[in-house]
């Protein structure tokens, strides 16, 4: 048609294999090469740099012709690879991300060779992650007909597990019922739980107010009095309650809910129990939490995080569901292909109809491989020994005058404040301490010595160092208290 673009031809559109596979075997091996020696000498490196802006600036490079895979690999050393999170440093103890595997080098180069879509169909990696959620179950104590699936983390895990709770409420109404009209449904979690429930409920269309947040004890833990109030009280107003969330470790203290009583008190009202385990739930693995955790085998959903404390390098975590027909129902619209009863169209059910995506990547493979590498009890010891870790540094915490430890650790996590030396600092009010909190952080991670986070404890900024990482020694936390006091005490002298 008159005006029409101009075909034209790319210069060689044949593929996209190598003209020279020997030549892209030796470009491989290099990468694979350094990929090991990056994850080896990690430690030996800052544990953070910022990005220098003319970095981003060469990453904007124009996409339109292609450079060849030696430049593009070139260029990924020299702009990509020193700039990590730092999550693979010993020495960082931010959020709850865990250090990666060597292992998960190879799990992630045989992912994109299988480049398999995990939605449905039959073939391996499909009985990779049946094999995976069948260890979860018996891990988590849930029984063998309850769905699972993976996800890229409890987030995702989370609006999956609270769907399939509406689901099974609305499938118990009868003709005409509402009850699982959005505008009338309650969920209840503490006002500490992890803001993905709330995000969770708003992608599912309930409204602010459903989410009600509960008051916690001394100790972070979910008020289950207060809880069962709350349901009651919504009750009588003519509301529907349809879930209660218990956490098995709080992102900002690990704390653990009572899950025994948040079991009871959802069995009594008839609320599904969710258990957001995004790191915790993992602790059954050892010895140290599992009393805690037993009661997770009570829940009707659990969401958690391999990428966390197991150390399986981003992204995958996990949903278990007990009513396999709610979990199913709600994701489950039909139509999309036809079944088959054999062949590549087979393995019916798919993991698509479980979940909001179709397009599935390998996760499973960095998860099976973890586990076939060093097996359930070699990780539970290794869990075991992050939470070791955080009671070494919350003792050195409070036995130190110029730190104040907020909470005695119950997972991995330690809240602490510096307390400058007597002097101007001793006048400061609540936004100069928090100031001063937020200083030593950023100083920390910009000096590439170590990288802990902040976060918000009872209206106080705190330094929030979080021992995820299994590469971290008792070495790096007491390096921990020695750096945050002399940063500390530095940035308070320059302050006045």
């Amino acid at each position: 048609p008159t005006g029409a673009p101009a075909v034209t031809t790319p210069p060689d559109a044949r593929d996209l294999d190598p003209a020279d596979w020997d030549a892209f075997r030796a470009r491989a091996h290099a990468e694979l090469d350094a990929a090991i020696y990056h994850v080896r000498d990690l430690a030996r490196g800052p544990v953070w740099r910022p990005v220098p802006r003319a970095v981003i600036d060469r990453l904007a490079a124009d996409p339109a012709a292609g450079v060849g895979l030696d430049q593009a690999t070139g260029e990924l050393r020299e702009l990509i690879a020193p700039y990590p999170t730092g999550n693979g440093h010993p020495r960082f103890h931010g959020w709850v991300h865990g250090g990666g595997t060597a292992e998960g080098i190879i799990a992630a180069m045989w992912t994109a060779a299988l480049n398999a879509n995990v939605g449905g169909r039959e073939h391996g990696a499909v009985h990779v992650e049946r094999q995976v959620l069948a260890w979860c179950r018996t891990l988590m104590g849930m029984p063998p007909t309850s769905s699972g699936l993976l996800v890229s983390g409890t987030s995702t895990a989370t609006l999956v597990a609270l769907a399939a709770a509406r689901e099974r409420l609305r499938r118990a109404g009868g003709p005409g019922d509402d009850r699982g009209t959005p505008a009338r449904l309650r969920l209840y979690a503490s006002e500490v739980a992890h803001g993905c429930i709330t995000k969770a409920a708003a992608t599912l269309g309930l409204e602010a107010e459903a989410v009600r947040r509960v008051p916690v004890d001394d100790r972070d833990r979910l008020d289950v009095a207060a809880a069962a109030a709350m349901i009651d009280a919504d009750l009588r107003d003519g509301a529907v309650p349809m879930a209660l969330v218990a956490t098995a470790g709080t992102v900002t203290t690990g704390a653990i809910d009572d899950l025994d009583a948040a079991a009871d008190l959802a069995a009594d009202r008839g609320l599904w129990l969710h258990v957001d385990g995004a790191f915790g739930a993992l602790g059954r693995l050892g010895h140290r939490l599992a009393d805690r955790l037993r009661a997770i085998e009570r829940c009707d959903s659990v969401a958690f995080d391999f990428h966390k404390w197991m150390q399986v390098p981003f992204a995958c975590g996990a949903v278990l569901v007990r009513d396999h027909e709610a979990h199913h129902a709600a994701f489950s619209p039909g139509g999309t292909y036809p079944a088959t009863q054999g062949g590549l169209g087979g393995g019916r059910p798919w993991f698509a109809e479980y979940g909001i995506e179709l397009s599935r990547p390998f996760r499973a493979l960095s998860v099976w491989l973890t586990i076939r590498t060093h097996g359930f009890e070699r990780l539970g010891a290794m869990i075991d020994e992050r939470c070791r870790l955080a009671t070494v540094l919350a003792e050195l915490v409070r036995e130190h005058p110029r730190l104040e430890l907020l909470m005695q650790p119950e997972t991995h996590i330690v809240c602490m404040r510096h307390r400058p030396a007597a002097g101007a600092a001793a006048t400061w009010d609540d936004a100069k301490a928090d100031a001063h909190t937020e200083a030593i952080v950023v100083a920390l991670q910009q000096r590439g010595i170590a990288a802990p986070s902040t976060a918000r404890h009872r209206g106080r900024l705190v330094i929030r160092a979080g021992i995820a990482n299994h590469r971290t020694r008792e070495e790096h936390v007491r390096q921990l208290v020695d750096d945050v006091v002399r940063i500390g005490e530095e940035l308070a002298a320059a302050a006045g």
